[in-house]
């Protein structure tokens, strides 16, 4: 089935039900019409009538709601294969909680359902399903219809204003929820940090504030969808009075004005059970109206977890590239540091010094994308970093080595994870592992948890190291990488890094005078 014969079945559904409206209420004024004039052969054919209105009005009320759901479940579907791939990875920069983009992916998603299987079909069938019934009860009486397209415009007018309020605050609440939910499963994932540090109160605070936060904001929409709905109902029920009123004082002969016609008690009593069906699509609608903000909203946060237009491709590196900061300024809101120009031709090596906080790490997490650019550019081969493809072709080696529970082995393979067994302990005993390696007695085979206990601060720094070696990637990026050693380790990593980082383009953030020794060249921050 094609998307638009999709999402016209339930509207067709719809409409149907209103034209089964009409054979009702003609049945049911055919009904009274026989029974006044004692017709009782009409009034069994008119009853019958009735019934068969009736039973093919619920069918197609059920299979209305039937194609909706089944239009909502093919939808989620097609987002689900489109914003789940990009859940588990985060561009460059993005500083949203894995936990909030987990609820956009699930809740969010959950969200279209009534958007798309009560609304939609319920906003086109409301523009057609009110002007067949008026049609319709023009034939029973044209001022009746003229009363009820007329009452149209502040019944419209009062959805808009209703839905105006609604869409903020819908907006409103979908942000607070979703970081509610990014807070919580954020939370849970640093549970153990949070203990260790006896921070379970803190934390406690931090969540019982995004929870008041959601019920305020659930409050709030609670009370637009009551005043709306006050409102319409309002108007839809002064409206279907007016037409009582009409058909009753016309029947009566005491309208206040000549009437242009004559009204029978069949055709007054048409018009008046088509009344409250002319307003049916709407209010219909307007029960609705609640999904379609909450799925506006949801659509806006999907989008921006997975835009439909993807950028277009990168360009992957093919060798030692050039880099160049021009006029960088990193800007984290409250602090900006910067201007940063700097050059480093392919295949050299640059050594950053300056004082702490002056931006030296910053400037390597720029050209990651993980540090915000506020004016200037980064340039990678006289291209903009950011049109440049730098996953898998970077050996990073920063202030702290992470770890994951596992052997030796597996925490140097992080680096390549399909490198062989040979190449893995040659880049151990390349970055002076060696001797660790034969006192412990496990050889690679050392098992190591998340912590890395049982090494020390330079065995630490030895194990990024020989990532770095082993990833053998054209651009190296070293943050401080001798930072807190002995003499004699710093000496020893630097003659490492000498020899390895030959025919490379490297960035190295330092204090130490020796290791920037062996850099091509050297600027110092200020």
């Amino acid at each position: 089935m094609s998307k638009a014969l999709d999402r016209q079945v339930p509207v067709l559904f719809w409409i149907g039900d209103s034209g089964a409206a009409i054979l009702m209420a003609a049945a049911l004024a055919c009904a009274v019409a026989s029974a006044e004039q004692g017709g009782h052969g009409h009034l069994l054919l008119a009853v019958g009538g009735l019934i068969a209105a009736a039973l093919l009005r619920g069918g197609l009320q059920i299979g209305a709601v039937h194609a909706g759901e089944g239009a909502a479940v093919r939808t989620r579907t097609n987002w689900r294969r489109r914003v789940f791939p990009h859940v588990l990875v985060a561009p460059p920069g993005d500083r949203r909680m894995l936990g909030e983009a987990v609820a956009d992916a699930v809740d969010r998603i959950e969200d279209l359902g009534g958007f798309h299987s009560r609304f939609l079909p319920l906003r086109r069938a409301a523009v057609l399903s009110p002007l067949i019934i008026a049609i319709a009860a023009a034939l029973g009486s044209w001022i009746a219809s003229a009363i009820m397209l007329a009452t149209l415009v502040p019944f419209a007018l009062g959805m808009a204003l209703a839905g105006t309020a609604a869409a903020r605050a819908a907006a409103r609440q979908l942000d607070a929820l979703s970081r509610l939910s990014g807070l919580f499963v954020d939370r849970v994932r640093a549970l153990p940090v949070i203990v260790g540090f006896g921070a379970q109160e803190r934390i406690s605070r931090h969540l019982a504030d995004a929870t008041r936060e959601v019920a305020a904001r659930t409050i709030d929409v609670l009370k637009v969808a009551f005043v709306s709905s006050a409102v319409i109902e309002f108007f839809a029920a002064l409206s279907v009075a007016l037409v009582a009123l009409y058909c009753g004082f016309n029947l009566l002969g005491i309208l206040p004005f000549p009437a242009p016609e004559k009204l029978s008690l069949g055709q007054a009593l048409f018009v008046l059970v088509l009344a409250p069906e002319f307003y049916l699509p709407m209010r219909r609608l307007a029960a609705a109206y609640h999904d379609k903000q909450v799925g506006e909203a949801a659509v806006e946060r999907l989008e921006a977890l997975a835009p439909a237009v993807l950028p277009a491709p990168k360009v992957a590196i093919e060798g030692p590239p050039a880099l160049r900061f021009d006029g960088v300024v990193i800007d984290y809101g409250e602090t900006a540091i910067g201007p940063f120009t700097l050059d480093v031709a392919a295949g050299t090596s640059l050594a950053l010094r300056g004082s702490t906080g002056i931006g030296k790490s910053s400037l390597l997490h720029a050209l990651l994308g993980l540090a915000p650019i506020g004016k200037g550019r980064v340039l990678i081969d006289g291209r903009d970093a950011a049109d440049v493809a730098l996953s898998g072709h970077v050996g990073w080696a920063g202030q702290s080595v992470a770890f994951v529970p596992g052997t030796l082995a597996d925490n140097i393979r992080l680096a390549r994870p399909d490198a062989e067994d040979a190449a893995v302990e040659a880049v151990a005993h390349r970055a002076g592992l060696g001797p660790m390696i034969e006192a412990r007695g496990q050889g690679l085979a050392l098992p190591l948890d998340h912590r890395g206990s049982g090494l020390s601060g330079g065995e630490r720094r030895r194990v990024g190291i020989a990532r770095v070696l082993l990833k053998d990637a054209p651009l190296w990026l070293l943050d401080e990488p001798t930072a807190d050693l002995d003499a004699g380790s710093a000496a020893d990593i630097a003659r490492i890094l000498a020899s390895a980082a030959k025919g490379r383009t490297v960035l190295i953030v330092t204090h130490s005078t020796e290791l920037a020794a062996i850099a091509d060249s050297e600027a110092v921050l200020s």
